[in-house]
C-alpha cells in the first residue's frame, strides 16, 4: 500500500514522538495519596514563607498545618510541620488536575507512578480562577506579557507589553488553556505561590514551571475543580483532609485560623458513603475538629478493624532508628531517641465484636484512644487509658473494654453543624 505524502509525514511524526498523545494514556496510579508527612526544626532566619518555597509548598498550606507559630519568626527550635501527604481530588485522574483550595497541580503523566504535584497561586477575591474543563492548547518559552484592557485601566502606567526578561510577570514559561487569557505561568513574585494573588492565571515556582513545562505536551487535559474537603483510605484506615475554602483561604493566610466553620449535610453524606460499611466506626470529634481546624493534611477519622486479631499478649513495639515521626492523625510528633520507642496501641481483654455489638455507634468504643485524647488531652490521655485496665496489641488499633466516661460538654452524635 501506497502513503500520501501527508499520511506518511503523520506517521513519521509519530514515530519521532512529536505528535501530543491524549493524556488518559499516562492515567494509571491507583492509591489515594502521594507524598509523606515531615517535620523541620526551624532556625533563627527561618520564616514560613522561605520554608514553604524550600519545601515546594504553598505559603498557606504551611500557615494552616503550622497555626501556633507566627509567620515571620517562628523561632530557632520550632518545629514546623511540612504538609506533604496529599490525598488526591475526587476527579477522574487523567492530564492536569487544579484544586484550587488547596492551591495544588496534580499531573497525570507518569503510567502508574504517583502524579506529579506542584503548589500554586490562584485568582484573588472577584478574579477567580474558574473551574471546568479546558486543555493545553500551546505552550511558550520566553511569554511575552500583554497586559489586559482591565489591568491598563486600573494601573494606566503599564505598558502594552512586558518582553522576556525579569520584570516579566508571566515567568520564564508559560501553558496556555484553551480558555481565553488564562495560562499557567511562572512568576517574578515566588512568594505569591500558596496565595489567592493573581488576576485569574495560575502561577507556579519559577524553579517548578521549568519542570513542568518539560512535563505536560500540548492537548493535555486540564480540569480544575473546588474540593476543600478530600477523603481517602489508606490501607485500613480513612482519613480526611480539610483546606480553608475560598473564602476562607484570605483569612487563614492573614490569622492561621478558620472562624465560623460549618459543616454541610453534604459533606457528612460524603464522609458516610466514602466509609461505606464501616460508617458507624467514624470518629465524629476527630471529624468536627478537622474542619474546625483545616489543617490541610490528611487526619485519620475511621479504621476497618476486620483484619485485627486480639489477643491477650503484649506485642512488643518495633525498633526506629534515631530521628523524628510525624504522627498525622494524633496531630503530634514522636522525637525517638536510637533507643527502642514504645508506641501505645491497645484493645480490650475480650473480642472486637463483643466491643461493637456492646457500643454499636460510639466513636469513643471504636477509637478510644483518639476519643480520651478528645475528651482528656494529649497529656492525660495515656493515664486514662491504663487505668481502664486495657492490653496492648497490633499496632495502630484502638478499642475498649468500656465507652471512657465523658466530660460534660462532649457531643458525641453525629453533628449537622459546627459552630466553634
Amino acid at each position: 500500500m501506497r502513503l500520501s505524502a501527508k499520511s506518511g509525514l503523520t506517521a513519521l511524526c509519530l514515530l519521532m514522538g512529536t505528535v501530543s498523545m491524549p493524556s488518559s494514556v499516562f492515567a494509571g496510579y491507583d492509591l489515594n495519596y502521594v507524598g509523606e508527612m515531615e517535620t523541620y526544626t526551624a532556625v533563627y532566619e527561618d520564616t514560613l514563607v522561605h520554608l514553604a518555597r524550600k519545601h515546594d509548598l504553598g505559603f498557606v498550606e504551611v500557615r494552616a498545618a503550622n497555626p501556633t507559630l507566627d509567620p515571620w519568626i517562628p523561632g530557632e527550635g520550632a518545629e514546623v510541620i511540612l504538609p506533604k501527604r496529599h490525598l488526591l481530588p475526587d476527579t477522574k485522574r487523567e492530564g492536569i488536575v487544579v484544586n484550587l483550595p488547596e492551591m495544588r497541580v496534580y499531573a497525570y503523566l507518569n503510567g502508574d507512578e504517583a502524579p506529579y504535584t506542584y503548589p500554586i497561586g490562584i485568582g484573588r477575591e472577584g478574579l477567580a480562577t474558574p473551574t471546568g474543563e479546558t486543555s493545553i492548547v500551546r505552550k511558550k518559552e520566553g511569554p511575552t506579557w500583554r497586559p489586559t484592557p482591565r489591568m491598563r485601566k486600573e494601573d494606566p502606567k503599564l505598558p502594552a507589553s512586558v518582553p522576556p526578561g525579569p520584570e516579566n510577570p508571566l515567568g520564564t514559561h508559560a501553558l496556555y488553556f484553551g480558555w481565553p487569557t488564562y495560562a499557567m505561568h511562572g512568576t517574578n513574585k515566588p512568594f505569591g505561590i500558596g496565595r489567592r494573588v493573581s488576576s485569574g492565571c495560575i502561577r507556579m515556582y519559577p524553579e517548578d514551571i521549568k519542570k513542568f513545562f518539560e512535563q505536560v505536551p500540548v492537548g493535555t487535559k486540564v480540569t480544575v475543580v473546588e474540593q476543600p474537603i478530600k477523603l481517602g483510605w489508606i490501607d485500613n484506615d480513612l482519613y480526611l483532609e480539610a483546606h480553608p475554602d475560598m473564602a476562607q483561604a484570605i483569612k487563614m493566610e492573614e490569622t492561621g485560623v478558620v472562624e465560623q466553620q460549618t459543616f454541610r449535610e453534604e459533606d457528612m453524606e460524603r464522609i458516610m458513603e466514602m466509609a461505606g460499611e464501616y460508617n458507624d466506626r467514624i470518629n465524629w470529634p476527630k471529624v468536627r475538629a478537622a474542619l474546625r481546624e483545616r489543617t490541610g493534611y490528611p487526619v485519620r477519622i475511621a479504621r476497618n478493624l476486620d483484619d485485627v486479631v486480639v489477643t491477650d499478649d503484649v506485642v512488643a513495639p518495633e525498633e526506629k532508628e534515631g530521628g523524628t515521626v510525624f504522627d498525622a492523625a494524633s496531630k503530634s510528633e514522636k522525637v525517638e531517641s536510637s533507643s527502642v520507642v514504645e508506641e501505645p496501641s491497645f484493645v480490650p481483654a475480650k473480642g472486637v465484636e463483643q466491643i461493637e455489638e456492646s457500643h454499636a455507634g460510639e466513636a469513643e468504643a471504636l477509637n478510644a484512644q483518639d476519643a480520651l485524647v478528645e475528651i482528656y488531652g494529649e497529656d492525660a490521655a495515656q493515664d486514662e487509658a491504663a487505668a481502664l485496665g486495657a492490653v496492648k496489641v497490633k499496632p495502630e488499633y484502638v478499642v475498649y473494654d468500656s465507652v471512657p466516661p465523658r466530660k460534660p460538654g462532649i457531643e458525641t452524635e453525629k453533628p449537622l453543624t459546627l459552630n466553634n
